[in-house]
């Protein structure tokens, strides 16, 4: 199509158009808080700002599955802890029945305690946190035990499974986060298994001598050792979790920074450009007018 402007009206049209668009472009910011609103806005910047953007949504993610997992494995830590006391006292109670002053009575009231203690250490094992029984292994929606003080053993059969569990570190890695209550509390080796150890215990303390009692607390100080290993698991995982933290957290503040510093607007500079693209558009509108309103030759001669 040929227009019928001639080219000066084209020439002023073309370039009221660029700075209406310009004015658009400086609102545009102003509004939003952003120099890039869309993709026409900086087309070579786009490619690596959304790549960043998808980066920062992953770490943030990230970020939040290693809170979680830091209750997890504090509820965890903090179960071993108390279990190791428990295999203490254990031990202790061990010591004094293995001596030839205990008469049977006496090995009784111990053997007695034990049971208590015994009952305790299963309910460690069935630690519970929002709503997940952590040392079930990946099956965590019963616990793992059930006690049953008239069964022997009284703890019964474990009723979780393996635990395959990993997360995601910030930098990149997997790394496992927790032990079922299997590997913890009843491993298949006899030496390290601790619901065997203390039942052990009890049942000598009942009805075998004291050299059955003597091997009986050597069980359970092997078993003690075993323990207190599981216990520097979860101390590392504890470590693992707050260094994940303090990555993601860095590593956030990097991201934003980097997206801010290619997006927002340097407000201040817009507000210039907007008052000088207004003043420049009225000075273009006010020229033309007075184009447009020039008398002609005609105007003279009337």
């Amino acid at each position: 199509m040929i227009s019928s402007l001639d080219a000066r009206t084209q020439r002023f049209l073309s370039d009221l158009s660029v700075i209406s668009n310009r004015l658009a472009t400086d609102q545009a910011q102003l509004s939003s808080g952003r120099r890039i609103n869309s993709v026409s806005d900086a087309p070579d910047e786009i490619s690596s700002l959304l790549a960043a953007r998808s980066e920062l949504a992953t770490t943030q993610q990230i970020h939040a599955n290693f809170n979680r997992i830091k209750g997890e494995t504090d509820s965890a830590e903090q179960a071993l802890q108390q279990s190791v006391q428990i295999m203490d006292r254990v031990a202790s109670l061990g010591a004094e029945g293995a001596t030839d002053i205990m008469d049977s009575g006496q090995k009784q009231i111990i053997a007695s305690e034990l049971a208590g203690l015994e009952q305790q250490m299963v309910g460690l094992a069935g630690t519970a946190t929002d709503g997940r029984y952590i040392f079930g292994g990946d099956f965590d929606q019963q616990a793992p035990y059930i006690y049953a003080a008239g069964n022997t053993p009284p703890y019964g059969a474990y009723r979780g499974s393996a635990a395959t569990r990993q997360v995601l570190h910030p930098a990149g890695v997997r790394v496992p986060i927790s032990l079922t209550a299997q590997q913890i509390f009843e491993d298949p080796d006899p030496s390290k298994n601790v619901f065997g150890a203390i039942e052990s215990l009890r049942q000598q303390l009942l009805t075998g001598d004291t050299q059955s009692v003597s091997d009986a607390l050597s069980r359970v100080r092997t078993a003690s050792v075993h323990l207190n290993n599981q216990l520097a698991f979860y101390g590392t995982v504890q470590n693992q979790v707050a260094a994940a933290l303090d990555y993601a957290s860095s590593h956030e503040i990097r991201l934003k920074t980097q997206i801010a510093s290619t997006e927002e607007a340097d407000l201040a500079s817009v507000v210039v450009d907007l008052n000088q693209t207004q003043i420049h558009q009225q000075a273009a509108l006010q020229a033309e007018s007075k184009l447009q309103t020039r008398p002609s030759l005609f105007d003279y001669l009337k």
